[in-house]
């Protein structure tokens, strides 16, 4: 026979009361019970415990066992306060990837109450491109994803939608188009002036402004690169409003009009995939925070 938890328990709480009658009581237990689990864990043994005739004195063999027990016992309490604590989601780690823009305006106030509520969790935050972040969790490499469903497949994912982001045209503050002070802006309006196109442009297919990427004579994935030639006048562009940067003086955002388009932002899981208490955590609390009502 092995050992029991239990046992080990009932001889040290038995060391610890000086006796057994008050050990019993600690323990919610009948006196002959604990006295019945100390004398098993003695027959397992092979040694006496605690002296003939003095049974709350240990034998040497019990003062040799006590500090060992202890330690076993002190390893049982962390294990069993660890496993239950990542079990709810309040230690262990969240994997989340995420589109460039909702990392950056988005998930730091989210992640800063996440921080608050979970201390002990550690979280992990990667930025990627719309399908980068698609095959980060197709792969398994995060938990949830946060970004926008275009090219999301019902039957992989559960896609829970927060927020719509609008999508507008990009161009210097001194450009033409500004000159007639409108505040929101036709494709028809943009035709004629050099596009670049990027990667959330995607957006504008099956609109008429499909045409616009269509015909672009640039092409840029990198959103730093993008701005630096928006600046330099080098053309305009489309981009969600959330894509854009605030802190850029020298470019604005202007809603395009005709056709009105917009990306649904949202969290998203693999479809029949165990999603852990932490990211669960993290993804209600996305919902509550960020959800548009």
């Amino acid at each position: 026979m092995s050992i029991k938890i239990q046992q080990l328990v009932h001889f040290s709480l038995v060391a610890e009361m000086g006796g057994f009658r008050a050990a019993a009581s600690r323990a919610n237990r009948t006196q002959a019970a604990l006295s019945t689990s100390v004398k098993e864990l003695e027959r397992i043994l092979g040694q006496s415990l605690f002296q003939s005739g003095h049974k709350a004195q240990l034998t040497p063999f019990g003062q040799y066992c006590l500090p060992k027990v202890k330690v076993i016992l002190k390893i049982y309490d962390d294990f069993d306060t660890d496993l239950k604590a990542a079990a709810s989601g309040e230690t262990g780690v969240v994997r989340i990837a995420s589109v460039p823009s909702v990392a950056a305006k988005l998930i730091p106030s989210v992640l800063a109450e996440f921080t608050n509520r979970f201390p002990n969790v550690h979280v992990s935050l990667i930025d990627d491109n719309a399908a980068g972040v698609e095959a980060k969790l197709l792969a398994g490499e995060v938990d949830l994803a946060l970004g926008n469903c275009l090219h999301m497949n019902d039957d992989d994912f559960l896609f829970e939608p927060l927020l719509s982001d609008p999508v507008g045209v990009v161009c210097t503050n001194d450009h033409p188009i500004l000159a007639d002070n409108r505040r929101a802006i036709r494709w028809e309006d943009i035709a004629e002036y050099p596009f670049i196109r990027n990667g959330t442009c995607s957006l504008l297919s099956n609109t008429p402004a499909a045409l616009l990427a269509e015909k672009a004579l640039y092409s840029v994935e990198n959103i730093t690169s993008l701005f630096s030639l928006l600046e330099h006048g080098v053309g305009i562009t489309t981009l969600p409003r959330l894509a854009f940067s605030d802190k850029t003086e020298n470019l604005c955002w202007l809603p395009l009009d005709s056709p009105y388009v917009e990306r649904q932002i949202g969290v998203f899981t693999l479809r029949g995939r165990y999603t852990s208490a932490q990211a669960s955590n993290f993804s209600e609390l996305c919902v509550s925070m960020l959800k548009a009502h």
